[in-house]
């Protein structure tokens, strides 16, 4: 069985704050609150989450070679 990293540092590209959260394991995170600026992130477009996105670790189905989900970003 595959070791998955359920930590990640996800960054706010617009103001460069870093905070590490955990990820869900049973569901994507579509949308994140920077605590510092509070903008809306949203995953990019390919990417499945804004742990994909942002973060410094893939979502946990990545990390297994699944298919996330099916969102595609805006």
């Amino acid at each position: 069985m595959q070791n998955i990293e359920l930590n990640s540092m996800i960054t706010c590209p617009e103001c460069g704050h870093s905070k590490m959260e955990e990820m869900p394991t049973n569901a994507c995170q579509w949308y994140y609150e920077c605590e510092s600026c509070k903008v809306l992130l949203k995953p990019r477009k390919g990417d499945c989450c804004v742990y994909c996105s942002y973060g410094t670790v893939k979502c946990p189905p990545i990390q297994e070679g699944h298919n996330c989900c099916s969102h595609t970003g805006d």
